[in-house]
């Protein structure tokens, strides 16, 4: 398929050339890799339609992850009135796209609605919150059952939707919202069909004249980055997130004026997760080996193409500098590629080799499983292959499966799988990325869906050293604490971490303009369902015709 691809690239010039002008002000956009598109804005649920949290429904403000701060969003300012309460201010003249106003009421509906429905309650914001008061025509404010620190970025970051039209919806857990109202920069349902949709502006945004500069977006479907890149190729698309082989040679090259990209190292840190529910994956001894198995150098080299560096032994990706202990970075047992310690180590844990070759744990049963991926995520699968090279030369039988996205996204909410690869949680700080990992609040039983540790892993240390995070206010302290929950990763290993995850934004400038780079890091480029994605949105404006030439 990369063959194909590349000779499709030296034909690509041409074939852009052929086509005929489109409409300015319209881009196209690869932001989900999926068969088929399904209608679904509704911003709690999981496998909503890009841009439900990036460009529909706003927060009261946006974490930047580039520059390490909060924007001032639909709230203007959020302040501390002591330690259990959050007096938050909001923006005036606000309105929702069909033209009625926001206000303080529409913040304290959507923080009761996520209360009365908690399987919307994605961020567990609850969990912290004690109640939601309306104090004035643009206050609220958030008291708190006890302090806790990381309750700004939940309570900040959650989407809001109008009371007007969500009082009425009987069940939102099933809701799709299939015609969003929103106050963001694109909320118009122009076209939906089930392999291209399109959205407009909002006619009422309230983020200043010429804001948004687009007037559609326009989302066919891409289902694997093979494709995408073809119509990066072909101009049949503008902005994708997804990975691009040799991205220099086969697409930069070709146009350098107008092809550009960027990968900081910002994403999610990509994990091979393995269900600890399950025996023998509960066996810390066994995830230790199964690490010492990777070849990471390789799979970077190979299934990333050199595009991130191996994980350290923090798992913490480049978002987090400040609070990475050194030690733990650089010591972590687990890390080094040693075939032959891994083996041993199975041997010492009781998990021999077979007749076959195959190892057999105490109960005789064989070391053999499934690893799932998404198909076509085509880094991702290669990784795969390369983790069942890895795994089989130490004794362990691997049968890589791959899924369309939506299978293969339940089977990881409901703890139904073996082996998978996937990514983590971000944040401000490494509180909600090892919680995400290690925290009993998060876990939940094979079968009921979680919205983070997939693995079902959870440690007593890792809650009491989370505990202390949460009312910790000090800078100092909150490093010294996360030092000592990448310490208790480290030793526990609740899922073997691979890469840091590149934040992949391929663009062309042809059609707009704006993009964040390395030169104007104001957000990450990628189309992704974060809320900072609205940083770019906001920022996007039409290309400028090209110049005819002189007669």
């Amino acid at each position: 398929m990369l063959v194909a691809t590349a000779l499709l690239a030296h034909a690509a010039p041409a074939c852009v050339a052929e086509r005929p002008p489109r409409e300015p002000g319209v881009i196209t956009v690869s932001a989900e890799q999926q068969t088929t598109w399904v209608r679904n804005f509704n911003p709690f649920l999981q496998g909503t339609r890009w841009p439900t949290t990036a460009g529909i429904h706003e927060p009261l403000m946006v974490w930047s992850s580039t520059q390490a701060r909060y924007v001032p969003w639909l709230a203007t300012a959020a302040d501390w009135d002591g330690p259990r309460t959050l007096r938050v201010t909001l923006r005036p003249g606000v309105r929702w796209s069909d033209g009625r106003p926001f206000g303080p009421r529409d913040v304290a509906f959507t923080f009761d609605l996520v209360h009365r429905a908690p399987g919307l309650d994605q961020r567990g914001v609850w969990g912290f919150l004690d109640r939601v008061e309306v104090a004035g025509p643009d206050t609220v404010v958030f008291h708190l059952k006890r302090p806790f620190v990381p309750g700004f970025h939940g309570i900040v970051g959650l989407p809001m939707v109008p009371e007007h039209v969500w009082k009425d919806v009987a069940d939102p857990l099933r809701f799709t919202d299939p015609v969003p109202v929103g106050t963001g920069p694109f909320t118009e349902v122009v076209r939906f069909e089930n392999q291209v949709y399109e959205i407009g502006r909002n006619p009422h945004y309230w983020g200043g004249p010429g804001r948004p500069g687009l007037t559609r977006l326009r989302m066919p479907v891409f289902p694997s980055n093979d494709q995408a890149l073809l119509g990066l190729l072909t101009g049949d698309l503008d902005w994708a997130g997804n990975f691009v082989p040799a991205v220099d040679r086969l697409f930069v090259d070709k146009d350098p004026s107008h092809n550009h990209y960027w990968f900081p190292l910002v994403g999610n840190t990509v994990f091979l997760y393995l269900n600890t529910a399950k025996p023998p994956f509960d066996d810390v001894r066994l995830r230790r080996a199964f690490s010492q198995a990777l070849d990471r150098d390789r799979i970077v080299d190979i299934a990333m193409l050199g595009t991130t560096r191996p994980t350290d032994g923090t798992a913490l990706s480049d978002a987090f500098p400040t609070f990475r202990d050194p030690d733990v970075a650089k010591n972590a047992p687990w890390l080094p590629h040693d075939p032959a310690a891994a083996g041993a180590a199975l041997d010492a844990a009781g998990y021999p080799l077979g007749e076959d070759g195959v190892r057999v744990g105490p109960d005789d049963a064989p070391l053999s499983y499934e690893l799932t991926v998404v198909a076509g995520w085509s880094d991702w699968v290669r990784a795969a292959q390369l983790i069942k090279r890895d795994l089989e030369a130490v004794g362990v039988a691997v049968r890589v499966r791959t899924l369309d996205f939506s299978p293969w996204f339940e089977g990881l909410q409901t703890g139904r799988f073996d082996l998978t690869i996937g990514w983590s949680v971000d944040g401000p700080t490494p509180y909600p990325f090892y919680r995400g990992l290690m925290s009993a609040e998060t876990r939940k039983p094979v079968g009921e869906s979680a919205a983070q540790n997939w693995h079902r892993f959870a440690s007593p240390e890792a809650d009491r050293l989370l505990t202390a995070f949460e009312s910790a206010t000090d800078p100092d302290e909150q490093i010294r604490l996360a030092h000592a929950l990448e310490a208790e990763f480290s030793a526990s290993l609740p899922a073997i971490p691979l890469f840091p995850g590149p934040s992949w934004a391929v663009y062309s400038t042809r059609h707009a303009t704006g993009f964040p780079s390395p030169d104007d890091p104001y957000a990450p480029a990628a189309p992704r369902p974060a809320s900072e994605n609205l940083l770019v949105l906001v920022n996007l404006a039409p290309a400028a015709p090209p110049e005819a030439a002189p007669r």
